[in-house]
């Protein structure tokens, strides 16, 4: 009898609220960036969450690694409740790779003090020799050598910055990294060099992955599941592949006949569905399910009450009444 294997990161009905300031007389209200949303990622998966700009996906990532302190719910790494515990002995195991190279990046260090910092920081080397060794081994992982450590950020390009920023997210040999839109800030043809190089390490070092990012393609080329976002809720959970052949929510099926398809004479037969009106704001979300107010398939239900996560299909998750009920 074989043993179901145990996720290395478990969140349950986590919640993320920033307040937002009233003024003097009015009452304070919050941004509900992040509002229930549970999900597990199994050891060496890669887990992608997709969705429009705002609707929480980098939040998440954050939250998860106590960049953000939770408002409700439970971060579970390994087995251990991290929820409240002091992040120092897991921060060695949890790392993450930031949207924007230009400015995750300090300008004022050399490429060896960068990706050396994390090194200095935990005290893994007591001599110079090792430690420069060790960041001269995490170069050479990323594509650069000797001759760009005593350089600084800003000689470089933006792919070469982003992989300067992985070698130092791979400095403590993390078994888990957030990687927040890694490739949005970089040229189309840097981007899959980068993809391909992170699917690489996630081999070599078995490394597990939440891919953060809003472009569908990427995300179903890396990763092994897909989570849909909207609106601080999670809509749709399942493997790539399902999600793409069979989305079952309104709003995951909006999004997928956004994507281009490069033959013309199936793009023709296509239909696109267009979603109306814009997402509505996070400070005063509508009741109910998230979505409502610009799905077609809307009815008085789904304006009252908020939809539970379900499973129709094996593996396949979905937070929606018309699927649920069957419509």
């Amino acid at each position: 009898m074989t043993s179901t294997p145990t996720p290395l990161i478990e969140v349950e009905n986590l919640k993320k609220y920033f307040p937002v300031s009233g003024g003097l007389f009015k009452k304070q209200s919050f941004v509900r960036a992040v509002d229930g949303v549970s999900f597990s990622v199994m050891p060496g998966e890669t887990l992608g969450l997709v969705g429009e700009s705002g609707c929480g996906k980098s939040t998440i990532g954050r939250t998860i690694l106590r960049l953000y302190e939770p408002t409700e719910g439970r971060i579970i790494f390994d087995g251990e409740d991290i929820t409240e515990a002091n992040m120092a002995p897991y921060r060695k195991r949890m790392q993450i790779i930031f949207q924007d190279p230009y400015s995750s990046l300090d300008p004022r260090m050399t490429v060896g003090d960068i990706v050396g910092e994390p090194l200095d920081i935990h005290k893994i080397y007591e001599k110079r020799e090792e430690r420069n060794e060790r960041v001269l081994q995490l170069l050479s992982m990323v594509g650069l050598n000797s001759e760009h450590m005593n350089r600084y950020p800003n000689e470089f390009s933006g792919g070469q910055r982003q992989r300067i920023s992985i070698a130092r997210s791979m400095a403590l040999q993390p078994r888990f990294m957030v990687c927040d839109e890694p490739i949005s800030a970089l040229d189309v043809s840097i981007q899959a060099q980068v993809i391909n190089m992170l699917m690489k390490l996630q081999q070599e070092h078995g490394l597990t992955y939440l891919f953060i990012a809003h472009d569908l393609s990427v995300v179903r080329h890396i990763s092994k599941r897909v989570g849909v976002m909207y609106l601080g809720s999670l809509m749709e959970l399942t493997d790539s592949r399902s999600l793409y052949r069979n989305p079952l929510h309104p709003y995951t099926q909006a999004l997928l006949s956004a994507i281009p398809i490069p033959d013309p004479i199936i793009s023709r037969k296509r239909r696109r569905i267009v979603l109306e009106g814009d997402v509505p704001s996070p400070i005063n979300p509508p009741s109910g399910c998230a979505f409502h107010t610009r799905c077609m398939h809307a009815r008085d239900k789904c304006r009252q009450s908020r939809p539970e996560m379900t499973e129709p299909e094996p593996g396949h998750l979905c937070a929606c009444h018309k699927v649920t009920d069957g419509w």
